[in-house]
């Protein structure tokens, strides 16, 4: 008997070690989101565990967990219709809100989920439950793209998904097909679908053959550059839950079938070092020094390597590319974009990247609303339901949504 108490007592730590970890006390629901972090952790390593044993690419694996996990039929309900269909062989699922006599023509959002441009799906529980969600209660049309992942498809398949099946649904008979007004229509994601949305927003309000334009767009916590991963956000939030740096910096270097022998290198800015020449004319562009304020600098110095590997760039031109990067656009081309929607994290790596975006679109002429939770960790959004319920995912939620009722 003494013997089972000491084992179940040993096994009771080592759970606990595993689990705890330091996170900022004004993080919301720290030990909620300790449990979490500690469950994604491990279905990395097991992901991991599988691809070391020649059975599947680790991200494939990965991903096999979270949707057999967390997958949904598209089931409908009174107030919302849910269907899958294909918008020019793109997959997308469409959510409905119930018709309104007085109002024949809804509005409508295009959405893009977020995972690193590898995991996750439109068809998951988390990104279901938000789509029917918006859909209601803006009695809105919400078309979620299941866009081709990692490492099925690389960099730039996933803009050209999103990009096809947009065009498709903008199409004035399809439009009519779902009672959409083409001029109450946005374009929204999350994470990499925020950066995806961005990539989009950017080149249909550079296309003149586009008669229908985005009247919105609202990007949550995206991620817009590669150039410099050490913005106060990234030095601050180095090991923060759930998306760390390392893990980050991974996922841009898996986006573009990169060498990752290449990660170390890039976690202290060698790629854009200053003889780095292709950088050069970039780096002013997300000079956080000047675009960020100083209750988000704080003590952070910039980290700027004299000396680095240019080799990094040669191989991998698309980091400097701003169809991946829209944090880097020509300033030309970010004044012709529409109303603006940014939500930003305190304790997010991609804190800061937003932050810059909504300056830098400022600057241009385009008015920008910024959203910022002090208490918010990357990713909250999506955790509004038992038992991954965040107090302020439900707060961030019911804020996005607001804004799109008042300027969709």
């Amino acid at each position: 008997m003494r013997s089972s108490c000491v084992l179940l007592t040993a096994l009771v730590a080592l759970v606990a070690y595993y689990i705890y970890i330091p996170l900022p006390s004004a993080v919301s629901d720290p030990w909620k989101l300790m449990l979490l972090d500690a469950t994604f952790r491990s279905a990395q390593q097991v992901s991991n565990l599988i691809h070391s044993l020649g059975l599947s690419h680790h991200l494939l694996a990965l991903n096999f967990i979270i949707i057999s996990f967390g997958k949904k039929r598209a089931w409908s309900s009174a107030q919302v219709k849910v269907t899958d269909t294909d918008f020019d062989g793109v997959e997308v699922r469409v959510f409905e809100g119930s018709p309104k006599p007085e109002e024949p023509l809804k509005r409508s959002i295009i959405y893009i989920h977020g995972g690193g441009w590898a995991l996750a799906s439109a068809k998951i529980r988390y990104y279901d439950e938000l789509c029917t969600a918006m859909a209601e209660e803006l009695n809105a049309v919400i078309v979620s793209i299941e866009y081709r992942l990692v490492p099925k498809v690389y960099f730039p398949a996933q803009i050209h998904d999103v990009v096809h099946a947009t065009k498709y649904f903008l199409q004035p008979e399809v439009l009519h097909k779902y009672s959409v007004d083409p001029d109450r229509i946005g374009i929204s994601g999350d994470s990499a679908g925020g950066n995806l949305a961005a990539a989009v927003g950017q080149q249909f309000s550079q296309d003149a053959k586009l008669k229908d334009k985005f009247k919105v767009q609202a990007l949550i916590y995206p991620v817009l550059q590669a150039l410099d991963f050490n913005t106060p956000s990234y030095q601050q939030n180095v090991n923060t839950p759930i998306l760390p740096r390392y893990v980050m910096v991974k996922y841009w270097v898996d986006y573009f079938q990169g060498n990752h022998d290449f990660v170390q290198a890039m976690i202290v800015n060698n790629h854009t070092s200053l003889d780095v020449e292709e950088a050069v004319a970039l780096r002013a562009r997300l000079n956080w020094t000047s675009l960020l304020p100083a209750s988000i600098t704080k003590g952070y110095r910039p980290v700027m390597q004299t000396t680095g590997n240019a080799r990094i760039v040669r191989e991998i031109p698309q980091l400097l590319d701003a169809r991946a990067a829209p944090l880097i656009a020509d300033q030309e081309v970010l004044r012709h974009l529409p109303k603006t929607y940014i939500l930003t994290c305190e304790y997010d790596v991609l804190r800061d990247d937003g932050i810059m975006y909504a300056k830098r679109l400022e600057s241009a002429g385009v008015e920008v609303t910024l959203d910022h939770y002090e208490d918010g960790f990357h990713g909250c959004m999506i955790f509004t339901s038992w038992p991954t319920n965040f107090s302020v995912g439900i707060r961030t939620r019911n804020s996005y949504i607001k804004w799109l009722d008042q300027n969709l």
